[in-house]
């Protein structure tokens, strides 16, 4: 195959969720001597973010999206030790988690491959993770910037805990807080004080490296 033929693969496979072909197809470009960011940025992330628009006009289901997810995060696994060796520098420390009360984790994993294809350093809690959780894991990791996600309405006021939460650890100027999840809106985001909120994963990425730009544009140097 040829390079060209090998990235037209990775999409298309990537696009429909097939895994394990995902896989020999990023070995066979690695065997070729492919750049694994080649990989990852004309292919791999363009797919995902087809299966998002496709997503979004009814297209496609969320069955859909998560194996074309997966397929994608068995790649991932064996391109991020290599992006690390290539010296693909860290946009940023990302630390996201669904709120307490919440099982929900199909978009908030979605996300976490988004980002990590853009080049951030992904943490993730995981579901169900309380105030003092989120808490504990900011002193310990340091992030740049810490994902709230929320897909019940029910548990949407865990947003509002969580930062009176890191008001009370003396935390919440240290970290760019970002909000979402399918019920979500910008006003919401605004009502409890989040600094960004993103409608989808291609959308949380961008927002995301905004939101690092203009906060590292006050520091003074």
């Amino acid at each position: 195959m040829t390079p060209d033929e090998i990235l037209q693969g990775l999409y298309d496979e990537t696009l429909v969720g097939n895994g394990p072909r995902v896989l020999e197809l990023t070995e066979e470009g690695l065997a070729q001597a492919m750049e694994p960011q080649t990989l990852l940025f004309d292919a791999l992330i363009p797919s995902l973010e087809e299966v998002g628009a496709r997503f979004e006009r009814g297209d496609f289901f969320v069955p859909e999206m998560l194996i074309a997810g997966r397929a994608m995060a068995g790649a991932m696994e064996r391109l991020r030790p290599l992006l690390a060796e290539t010296g693909v520098a860290t946009v940023g420390k990302f630390l996201m988690g669904t709120v307490k009360g919440d099982v929900h984790d199909i978009g908030k994993n979605l996300v976490n491959i988004m980002l990590e294809g853009a080049g951030f350093e992904v943490i993730d809690l995981g579901v169900q993770v309380a105030p003092e959780k989120f808490v504990a894991e900011i002193e310990k990791h340091q992030p740049d910037i810490v994902g709230f996600s929320a897909f019940l309405t029910t548990t949407m006021p865990m947003f509002k805990a969580n930062m009176n939460a890191l008001e009370k650890a003396g935390l919440r100027d240290s970290v760019v807080v970002m909000v979402g999840g399918a019920p979500v809106t910008q006003e919401y985001a605004d009502a409890v004080g989040a600094d960004g909120y993103a409608a989808d994963a291609s959308a949380t990425v961008k927002r995301a490296k905004a939101l690092l730009d203009e906060r590292r544009a006050k520091v003074p140097a």
